[in-house]
């Protein structure tokens, strides 16, 4: 009966994903560094929401297991038409986005599409935006959605990498003193994204 049950373990350990190559470790193992040093920033930096607002209260950042396989990559399909929406933020105020394109993929079967935003800082810097919800929102993850950094490439044939393992909470999770754009009905996923941060409260 114990030979059972230690095999049984070692094929639910295999087939839950444990069994990873080479490649695969030494990416959880960069994703595991980058989430202690993001811990470290919160902790300790003075730009931390923690550390500008003291009524914050810092505790390490809540995580998913890391999985390689919520990875993706997708060139960008720019919109003909690039409208530009209003986004509203936490505290209520309305922001202009540009509706610029959008990334694809497919996984376990069914083609998954996710938008993205052009925007301007105050000072007219252009950045671009990800914002989500998916099943998950509300529930394990921050009710108002999570973000995906994006860094534009001006190569049309650039294929970007869409890595849910580092999709992560805006500052107004952990703080009321900031306001952050609130994903639209446009950006919810029909899935339940078990990657990246969880609910820090």
């Amino acid at each position: 009966m114990k030979i059972i049950l230690i095999l049984l373990s070692c094929l639910f350990f295999i087939s839950c994903g444990k069994n990873y190559t080479p490649t695969q470790k030494e990416y959880i193992a960069s994703i595991e560094k980058s989430r202690k040093e993001k811990d470290e920033f919160m902790k300790n930096d003075p730009s931390s929401p923690f550390r500008r607002d003291t009524t914050a209260h810092f505790a390490p950042l809540k995580y998913f297991d890391i999985d390689p396989d919520l990875v993706f990559t997708s060139p960008l399909h720019e919109n003909d038409r690039k409208d530009t929406i209003i986004v509203l933020g936490t505290k209520g105020e309305e922001r202009k986005s540009i509706k610029y394109g959008y990334l694809r993929w497919n996984f376990r079967g069914k083609e998954f599409t996710i938008h993205v935003y052009k925007n301007f800082s105050r000072r007219g810097e252009e950045y671009y935006s990800i914002w989500l919800t998916d099943k998950t929102t509300g529930k394990e993850t921050y009710n108002v959605g999570r973000y995906l950094d994006f860094e534009f490439h001006p190569d049309k044939n650039f294929i970007y990498t869409i890595d849910f393992n580092t999709a992560y909470n805006p500052w107004c999770s952990y703080s009321g003193e900031y306001s952050c754009a609130i994903p639209t009905k446009d950006d919810y996923l029909d899935i339940a994204v078990e990657a990246g941060e969880k609910k820090f409260h």
